[in-house]
């Protein structure tokens, strides 16, 4: 069995920061990528809003030009997925791809959070090309167009007010016959002009030349009213959850309903000692490169602080 000082799993701004920290303070870090290599962050094919890059850069390159850094200061980086774990007591136990098991002294989870997606091939299609999960992120390319919203909650509503700031105009597109979000964002969306809410829409389709053009949308479904309907936009904004790639860890550290794991006192730290977290899988409001990278260099430091408390 392969015994490690300190252990990453997931990549990504919150692994790989953790990682050139880690690396830097002499951990000796291992870092499997997980699923999704580079996190995110590898779908989205403009980031403007990272400090030091005013030309801006893909997510792609981003990423690989973190990896570079944690490797230059000595991590070693692995492919490989994280399928089970066992926190009980140290050093903690983690299985990789089923098979092989790693001791680790200090573990930094940094899983992140996977965006929902309504199951449309189309969504694939036009991925980074007019299809987002992150308003905030991409909405900066489609000032002065036209763009949709899918969801009826709060983070819909966000989305939406925040497009409205930006765009010309912005559809949100609910399945539902009412909205989701607490009374005081509903008035946000309802005060903005430019805002149209689509009632009882499905989406069906998207659709567009070298790009995304427009969406195909159902109106009351299994009613005498029901009846196909087009919107032309240029993006389609996916508001409807992330989830929190946590599953394996929820028989040791405590999750909040909807799967983020839970640290303490605003912190990396969880319940259990020697275990951190950085990144998406912990954070369910900001879900930003620049906060995920962040909390990747403050569970390293407190990884560091750990492992020599304990003469590791």
């Amino acid at each position: 069995m392969e015994k490690i000082r300190c252990l990453i799993i997931g990549s990504g701004p919150a692994g790989y920061t953790a990682a050139i920290y880690a690396g830097r303070a002499n951990l000796a870090p291992v870092l499997y990528q997980g699923i999704s290599p580079g996190g995110q962050l590898t779908t989205t094919t403009e980031i403007e809003n990272f400090p030091g890059y005013p030309q801006g850069i893909s997510g792609f390159d981003m990423m690989e030009d973190l990896k570079k850094q944690a490797e230059k200061f000595g991590t070693d980086i692995r492919h490989g997925i994280a399928t089970a774990v066992d926190l009980s007591q140290p050093p903690y136990s983690i299985t990789i791809d089923g098979e092989k098991t790693i001791q680790a002294n200090a573990l930094i989870i940094a899983t992140g959070a996977t965006a929902k997606y309504l199951g449309l091939s189309d969504e694939q299609k036009y991925m980074g090309m007019g299809v987002s999960a992150c308003a905030t992120c991409d909405g900066f390319f489609y000032r002065g167009k036209n763009v949709a919203v899918v969801g009826g909650g709060d983070t819909a509503c966000e989305d939406a007010v925040y497009l409205s700031g930006i765009c010309k105009k912005v559809y949100m597109i609910v399945r539902k016959n009412h909205l989701r979000a607490s009374n005081i964002m509903q008035k946000r969306v309802f005060d903005k002009e430019n805002i149209e809410v689509l009632f009882e829409h499905e989406t069906l389709s998207l659709f567009g030349e070298g790009g995304l053009q427009g969406a195909l949308l159902l109106k009351h479904r299994g009613k005498p009213t029901e009846e196909e309907t087009a919107i032309v936009i240029d993006g389609f904004f996916l508001a409807i959850g992330h989830h929190p790639n946590s599953e394996i860890f929820k028989d040791y550290l405590e999750l909040d309903e909807t799967g983020y794991i839970k640290t303490l006192h605003g912190t990396p730290k969880t319940k259990i000692p020697g275990v951190f977290v950085a990144g998406d899988v912990g954070d369910p409001i900001y879900r930003q490169a620049i906060t995920a990278a962040g909390s990747g260099c403050k569970a390293a430091i407190e990884a560091e602080r750990y492992l020599i408390e304990k003469g590791l």
